[in-house]
């Protein structure tokens, strides 16, 4: 069992009488993690498939009393799916409101679904946690060293969902990760505000998949998928809210030359991306190695930053004249820029950074010291 990062911060939450909203796609292993919290309370729990129509039935619309009398005696419960819920919002505010001692978990697989029932009837009697694909931070605690050396390849081309992890082979996490993303997050993708198009979503993804490391223009990827500006920006913000990508906004504040328009985007889960390309080929014969690098590094520090709850927005730096910062981050008064390279090399940060950013400081990540960074090294991090 590899234990989760988020679980602490989810008994923080618990026991400060808030209802803790925990995000994350299917498959990522929500349901796995709250099983696992509710087999941990010495007082036990009850757990709720809200997939189900009959216990979606049971929260639908009704009176705290009759909600009550599905929970029983239980004091610690779990929604799972609970977007899937009719006015999930007001359900749990009337739980907490007029049961108090109840400890409520509710997951979602979409924050565009769920965020939306809840955030008015919970405002501030709520708290957020997200769970990511499996990350380096949490697989160094049972892997040794060597090992997550000898398997970062395997995790760069199939990613980090905990059954692709678990897989024995190259072949069944191949069939797995294409599994996952066909049947599980393309088809919940689909049904989110009730997305028609299939073929036009599936080009965007693939669109998106072969642009990583690239700032991208959202005219482009209209022209190039067949549909107009509007609707392409609406789908991306779905694959935002669905956790399958994330935009790296650029940063600009004092130079002229920085750019300052067009993001660039990246996917949480490199497996994800190479199924949509089908290309799980190694990395030496990989013309978008390099770029693979970087979109693994920035998604491990996301994660990092975030299940380490470190309050810092991240942003990409580049010039007109082609000077560039892979990751820069903003923070506590503090700007940190990340030059990551998939050889170890001798570098010199951009000068205009360092003058335009005085007080800032520019590292490299390469494969031998990337650990340091994503919180995959024993002894503390940067």
């Amino acid at each position: 069992m590899i234990e989760r990062i988020i679980e602490k911060q989810i008994n923080d939450g618990l026991g400060s009488g808030k209802v803790v909203i925990i995000y994350g796609p299917r498959q990522v292993g929500k349901t796995t993690l709250v099983k696992q919290l509710i087999a941990k309370s010495t007082s036990g729990g009850k757990y709720f498939n809200c997939d189900e129509p009959d216990i979606r039935a049971l929260f639908s619309d009704q009176t705290s009393t009759a909600m009550r009398a599905a929970i029983g005696e239980h004091n610690l419960i779990v929604l799972d799916e609970a977007q899937r819920v009719r006015n999930i919002g007001l359900a749990l505010k009337l739980l907490i409101d007029t049961y108090p001692e109840l400890r409520i978990m509710a997951t979602g697989s979409s924050a565009f679904e769920l965020a939306d029932r809840i955030t008015e009837p919970l405002t501030g009697r709520n708290l957020v946690c997200q769970l990511f694909p499996l990350s380096e931070q949490e697989l160094m605690v049972t892997c040794d060293p060597v090992e997550m050396r000898r398997t970062l390849e395997s995790r760069i081309l199939y990613g980090t969902y905990p059954d692709i992890v678990l897989a024995e082979g190259n072949l069944s996490k191949g069939k797995r990760i294409k599994r996952i993303a066909s049947d599980y997050l393309f088809k919940d993708i689909l049904n989110l505000e009730q997305i028609k198009k299939s073929s036009s979503l599936e080009k965007l993804l693939q669109a998106l998949a072969l642009q990583i490391g690239s700032e991208v223009s959202m005219n482009e990827l209209a022209t190039l998928v067949g549909l107009d500006k509007v609707t392409v920006a609406r789908y991306i913000e779905v694959l935002e809210k669905a956790f399958i990508i994330f935009r790296l906004p650029p940063f600009s504040r004092n130079l002229r030359k920085e750019l300052a328009k067009l993001n660039k985007i990246y996917f949480f889960d490199l497996g994800i991306r190479n199924s949509l390309i089908n290309n799980f080929n190694p990395l030496a014969v990989r013309a978008d190695a390099g770029v693979m690098w970087e979109n693994y590094v920035i998604a491990e520090r996301m994660k990092f930053n975030v299940n380490s709850e470190r309050m810092v927005n991240s942003y990409f730096w580049r010039t007109y004249d082609q000077q560039e910062i892979d990751l820069v981050e903003d923070g506590g008064g503090v700007i940190s820029g990340f030059e990551i390279k998939s050889k170890s090399k001798k570098y010199q940060p951009p000068a205009a950074f360092l003058q335009a950013y005085p007080g800032s400081e520019v590292k490299l990540i390469t494969p031998d010291n990337y650990g340091d960074y994503v919180g995959a090294r024993k002894g503390g991090d940067k």
